[in-house]
């Protein structure tokens, strides 16, 4: 399942702009994975100092304004900013048998929620992410630093239609949990002993209608009605320990 990245492509859309994450996890785990081709490196002096810089990667030293010009405003560069070109796209047929539940996220936008959805999944064990295509954001440093290193060791699967998506996993033998606050069911009464799939649709909308419809069973964390849901990247690694530690 090879992940080596693929220049002139630009993922989640958009014209070909290549990411450049920021912050010291997020750098040295792109400069720690093999798969990652990294294109080019700003670090401030102080930094320098104490970096392993890698042989044959273009190095421009500056001071901590020059690297915030480089990065959205007030993103914590720490110091490191690495330019690095898009991970290679993976399918489902290449994560299906890894250890773990596979995560669906349908429609989750947001790259703070997704990056912590990864941190969550590298700490839990998941196999992978899926996402749809149009409906996620690409790879960043925001998300990047959200996932703090995780986006580099899980993988993430992009598909044209979730749906599609769902039919080859159940009939890859996996058990597919769609979970939303109007199910009856608690999520420790709707595992069963297969390979699990978590489904969780955006905050707001929720999951679609028809994503829910590819789902084997709907089932419901359960919350204290002293709040009426939780944060999405929340609720994931909620689940996610609760699948894990069945």
């Amino acid at each position: 399942m090879g992940r080596r990245g693929k220049s002139g492509k630009a993922k989640g859309g958009g014209a070909f702009k290549y990411p450049r994450l920021y912050g010291k996890h997020a750098v040295e785990a792109a400069l720690g994975n093999p798969d990652r081709i990294p294109r080019k490196l700003w670090v401030t002096s102080d930094i320098a100092q104490k970096f392993h810089l890698p042989e044959g990667l273009p190095v421009e030293i500056g001071q901590a304004a020059d690297l915030a010009r480089l990065v959205p405003a007030d993103a914590p560069h720490q110091g490191l900013v690495l330019e690095v070109e898009p991970l290679d796209d993976l399918h489902i047929e290449d994560v299906i048998g890894l250890d773990g539940p596979i995560l669906v996220l349908d429609q989750v936008t947001d790259p703070h929620n997704v990056g912590a959805i990864l941190r969550s999944a590298a700490a839990f064990g998941a196999a992978a992410v899926v996402t749809q295509d149009r409906h996620a954001p690409p790879e960043s440093g925001a998300l990047a630093k959200a996932a703090s290193g995780a986006l580099e060791v899980v993988p993430w699967v992009r598909v044209t239609n979730l749906s599609r998506a769902l039919e080859e996993l159940a009939k890859a033998g996996y058990w597919r949990i769609g979970l939303t606050g109007d199910a009856d069911k608690a999520l420790a009464d709707a595992l069963a002993d297969m390979p699990i799939v978590l489904v969780l649709g955006a905050e707001g909308p929720g999951m679609r209608q028809n994503v829910g419809a590819h789902c084997d069973v709907l089932a419901k964390l359960p919350i204290s009605d002293r709040v009426e849901s939780l944060n999405v990247s929340n609720a994931a690694a909620v689940a996610l320990y609760a699948v894990t530690s069945r």
